[in-house]
């Protein structure tokens, strides 16, 4: 980029900080409007929720903020690129995006759009845009070399299993019958469901299984309406109302920048809340697997009560077979059951004592709601941990966890 379109984007700062939110709402209005072919992109709930324009708010503040830096915005530039290659987004969306985006600066700003400001934007986009088609570019190559596909192809479901009250699993094979070559512990796969009349929609869920078996598992909680005026999760609840064993599935390949880091050696611990569990699981299972490491494995799994505990056999049994894993499970409210029983090891929240009982040199990876990841960064910020060594998954826009 020119210095002069740098200098006009640095100076359009202050506008994107005040105002942000209501240019990425601005933005999505009028896309869906005029490009209504795009909407399968989108989750209409985190549309409603608001979630996403905040995302996509801080997401072009930071490009603004970074845009004589680009290094700086490598991480986020990977994590988008791989869930626009999960979605299947290809270099022709970029256009759409790009006109719709800069027709809501100059309804943003009015007068105050000039010439300047929107050809520095312009510019700016396209650089961006170019850098997203030939990322993604990428991925789809590797897509076809390591998986032998791209896009979508039929699964078939082999099995169905409940795991605990709200979340069930679905373990899916291909329908060609082609073997699976083994996902990256932590990634997730998007499946493609129909929700209405010649209308699909597309969701990503993590896989919970252990890398390398022949099947994927996908292990999804059953979303609910928080408010009255609040949508049902609508795939979620076709998957638990309407899928079962015989059933076809459309799914794309594994995708998603949140693997295991660790080098050989070094202790990890996981934190999970609720259905955060799953890719943690995969995780679980690879570096519990690796036979050249015996370091230190920390789990401390979160839930409300007994009745949202996911896979507590499964976690049982790899702690009875592995002596370097150490597992603490932490209810928020405990029934009298729970109690009674004695299957779980601390209540409330996580706290800082809890987060002083492991060891705070070790590599940390947490996925959660996202307010739990907030509380747990700024806990493991106070007890010294550096953010290199801190790793977290958001489901859904990713928001600003740190602080």
């Amino acid at each position: 980029m020119s210095p002069d379109t740098i200098a006009t984007i640095k100076a359009t700062v202050p506008v994107l900080q005040a105002h942000g939110e209501q240019l990425t709402r601005l933005f999505y209005q009028r896309m869906f409007e005029n490009n209504p072919e795009v909407g399968p992109f989108f989750n209409q709930a985190h549309q409603k929720a608001g979630s996403q324009q905040k995302a996509l708010a801080g997401a072009i503040c930071a490009y603004a903020e970074n845009i004589d830096n680009p290094a700086a915005l490598a991480a986020a530039v990977e994590l988008i690129a791989q869930k626009h290659a999960s979605l299947g987004i290809r270099a022709e969306h970029y256009p759409i995006v790009g006109q719709n985006l800069l027709a809501a600066i100059k309804e943003l700003l009015g007068d105050a759009a000039t010439d300047d400001i929107v050809n520095a934007w312009a510019e700016a986009y396209q650089v961006l845009a170019d850098i997203f088609i030939e990322r993604e570019a990428e991925i789809y190559r590797n897509h076809e070399q390591h998986h032998g596909w791209q896009g979508f192809k039929p699964f078939k479901v082999i099995k169905r299993e409940d795991n605990s009250r709200v979340i069930s699993s679905f373990y899916l094979q291909p329908a060609d019958d082609q073997p699976l070559n083994p996902h990256q512990a932590g990634q997730y796969i998007t499946i493609r469901v129909p929700v209405a009349e010649d209308t699909e929609t597309m969701r990503n869920y993590s896989l919970s299984n252990k890398p390398g078996e022949d099947y994927y598992r996908i292990s999804v909680k059953r979303e609910t309406a928080r408010r009255d005026d609040a949508p049902h999760g609508v795939v979620s609840n076709f998957l638990h109302d309407q899928l079962g064993a015989g059933d076809t599935i459309w799914v794309g390949p594994p995708c998603g920048e949140f693997t295991i880091r660790t080098p050989v050696g070094k202790p990890m611990v996981m934190i999970a809340g609720g259905v955060g569990i799953t890719p943690l699981l995969s995780m679980l299972h690879a570096s519990l697997d690796n036979n050249n490491d015996d370091s230190p494995v920390t789990l401390i799994q979160a839930a409300v009560n007994g009745e949202t505990l996911a896979f507590a056999d499964e976690i049982a049994e790899l702690e009875n077979k592995y002596g370097n894993f150490d597992w603490h499970i932490r209810y928020s409210e405990p029934t009298d059951n729970d109690r009674y029983q004695g299957r779980f090891h601390s209540e409330g929240l996580i706290d800082e004592d809890l987060i002083a009982s492991v060891d705070t040199s070790a590599d940390f990876y947490l996925c959660g709601p996202n307010g739990m990841m907030q509380h747990c960064h700024q806990l493991l910020t106070k007890a010294g941990v550096p953010a290199e060594q801190i790793h977290l998954e958001a489901f859904g826009p990713a928001l600003q966890l740190a602080g």
